[in-house]
């Protein structure tokens, strides 16, 4: 088991080589966060208590999704192109003859690249936010620390419904049409654009228990304290827990069915 930490620290090492890739990311979100923060402001002034939050926390969700755009792959990124491209060039052979599981080994990599992103590309712009407009954020540590589980849980969420999208390379060979679709799908029902609790009715109801919510939507909340107490926080974190299971469970039951068809094909 000593393996897929390593695997994990090695992809963090990795990921820290690419210092002006993440001068620029921290760039970026802190410029898109001025952008998407003025919107808000002008939002909220016309619709005050929009979606059950006051200014200040809509301004906080913005500054979170900020920190978590780049750890949480809500734009798209993460290992799922270099996953495809090995399936398609044949390279995926000599991962399944490796004494490790394929789904761990990725799943440990992008558990590396996700803390560096949330600590190299995250932190700064979270910390420009909080210098620049007044946001709503806990004093307590505890809820800190829930919201850092929340996150980690979000990440898993997000690992398996891009693991899903990488294996259906095994299929199509060329995964830049379901990549976009993936992208655009996290982009709009993670709560990026807006948050899930603006949405009215049936449909806000269905998108806030599908499972990109769980990537943005929920930690946001967690952080904000939303959820009302121990009881209802631990209900959101097993909501992010369930659909990470099933994710993870859908995932393996897919890379099987795939791993068959490539002995069939002689792959």
């Amino acid at each position: 088991m000593r393996l897929y930490p390593a695997v994990a620290v090695s992809s963090f090492r990795r990921y820290a080589t690419y210092r002006v890739a993440t001068v620029a990311g921290v760039f970026t979100n802190t410029v898109f966060g001025f952008i998407v923060a003025y919107t808000f402001i002008a939002l909220w002034n016309e619709r005050p208590h929009l979606g059950g939050y006051d200014q200040s926390q809509a301004l906080t969700f913005v500054w979170v999704t900020q920190a978590l755009v780049g750890a949480s792959c809500l734009i798209g990124g993460g290992f799922q192109e270099e996953l495809q491209e090995r399936i398609r060039s044949g390279d995926i052979a000599v991962d399944l003859y490796r004494p490790a599981d394929l789904q761990l080994w990725w799943l440990a990599s992008d558990l590396g690249r996700a803390a560096f992103q949330l600590l190299g590309r995250g932190a700064v712009p979270l910390a420009v936010g909080v210098l620049c407009f007044e946001l709503a954020l806990p004093g307590s540590p505890l809820t800190w620390l829930v919201f850092l589980l929340s996150v980690c849980l979000g990440i898993v969420v997000g690992f398996g419904l891009r693991y899903l999208v990488a294996l259906c390379a095994f299929w199509l060979l060329d995964g830049s049409g379901v990549n976009m679709l993936s992208g655009l799908l996290c982009i709009f029902f993670s709560g990026m654009l807006l948050p899930l609790n603006v949405f009215p009715g049936v449909f806000g109801e269905t998108v806030r228990v599908l499972p990109w919510a769980a990537m943005l939507q929920v930690p946001a909340d967690v952080l904000l304290g939303r959820y009302g107490g121990a009881g209802g926080t631990a209900g959101a974190l097993g909501f992010q827990a369930v659909w990470a299971v099933v994710l993870l469970v859908v995932g393996r039951c897919v890379q099987a069915l795939a791993t068959r068809k490539v002995v069939v094909q002689g792959g």
